[in-house]
C-alpha cells in the first residue's frame, strides 16, 4: 500500500538537445508543482543523453527507489528516439507494435502516404505496456508498471499528464510560507539550521539574491500541516528580527 504521507516521484528528463542546452526543458517546474498539488514529492531529477544504456540504469534504479518515475522526451519518430526500446530493455520484455497506438498514429494524418514507417515507430511500446491518452497529437504515451513514459513536448506532455493525473495516488498536499529577508545568507545560516532542528519534518530553504544593490534571501518553509508551517515561519519572522531587519510576506 501506498504510504499516503510520503509518496515520491522522480523525473528522467531524456535528450541530448536538453544537455546542449539548444531546448530549454519546461517540464520539471510542471510536474514539481503539479505532483507536489496532488501530494506526490518529486524527490530526484535526472537529465541524462538518449543513450539506452544510461536510459535502462537510470529508469532501473529510480522505479526501484520511487512510488512513481516519469520520463520525458525520446518517443517519437526519428532514429534517435529509443526511449521506448530502452524502457523496454529496463524491464526485459519486447517492443511490440500495439494495434490501438497504431489505430491512433493513422488517426492522425490524411491519407495513408502521410502514414510513414518512421511515424509508425510511434506505435511500438514494450509488452505489457498501458496506453497514455493524447488529446493533442493522437500518438500515445505509456506506463509500465510505476514507470509513465511522456513525450518532452510540452504543450503534450502537460495534456497527457492531465488525462491520467486522477489515477495517480498521493499524500497530503504540502503547505508553504516564504518570507523574504534583506539579510546575507552567511548571517542567516547558523539561526536558520538552529530553526530547521526544531522542525525536523520540515523543509526549510534559503534562496539568495541580490535586489537593487541589496543582498537578501527568500527562506521558504514547506510540510503537510499548515500548524507546522506556521509555527516555523514564524521563527522565521523573529530570527530576521533579531538580526535587525523586518521580514516580508506577501
Amino acid at each position: 500500500m501506498v504510504d499516503l504521507r510520503k509518496v515520491t516521484a522522480a523525473l528522467v528528463i531524456i535528450g541530448n538537445e536538453v544537455l546542449s542546452g539548444r531546448t530549454r526543458d519546461a517540464n520539471l517546474q510542471y510536474l514539481g508543482e503539479n505532483l507536489n498539488a496532488l501530494g506526490i514529492r518529486l524527490m530526484e531529477v535526472r537529465v541524462i543523453p538518449d543513450v539506452e544504456d544510461t536510459i535502462v540504469d537510470a529508469v532501473n534504479t529510480l522505479r526501484a527507489r520511487f512510488d512513481y518515475v516519469f520520463t520525458t522526451g525520446g518517443i517519437g519518430p526519428t532514429h534517435d528516439d529509443i526511449t521506448s526500446a530502452s524502457i523496454a530493455k529496463a524491464f526485459g520484455v519486447e517492443v511490440v507494435r500495439d494495434p490501438e497506438a497504431e489505430r491512433l498514429v493513422r488517426s492522425n494524418y490524411a491519407t495513408p502516404e502521410d502514414v510513414t514507417t518512421a511515424r509508425l515507430k510511434m506505435a511500438d511500446v514494450p509488452a505489457g505496456s498501458a496506453l497514455l491518452n493524447n488529446p493533442v497529437s493522437k500518438s500515445p504515451g505509456f506506463r509500465v508498471e510505476n514507470v509513465y513514459v511522456l513525450p518532452g513536448v510540452p504543450r503534450i506532455m502537460q495534456a497527457m499528464f492531465e488525462c491520467f493525473r486522477h489515477e495517480l495516488l498521493g499524500g497530503e498536499p504540502f503547505k508553504s510560507r516564504e518570507i523574504t529577508a534583506f539579510v546575507p545568507e552567511g548571517e542567516i545560516g547558523g539561526p536558520l539550521g538552529e530553526i530547521q532542528e526544531r522542525f525536523p519534518d520540515a523543509d526549510v530553504g534559503s534562496y539568495p539574491f541580490v535586489r537593487e544593490g541589496r543582498f537578501g534571501a527568500a527562506l521558504v518553509v514547506r510540510h503537510p500541516e499548515q500548524t507546522v508551517v506556521d509555527a516555523a515561519a514564524e521563527a522565521i519572522h523573529d530570527m530576521i528580527r533579531n538580526l535587525g531587519a523586518e521580514p516580508v510576506e506577501e
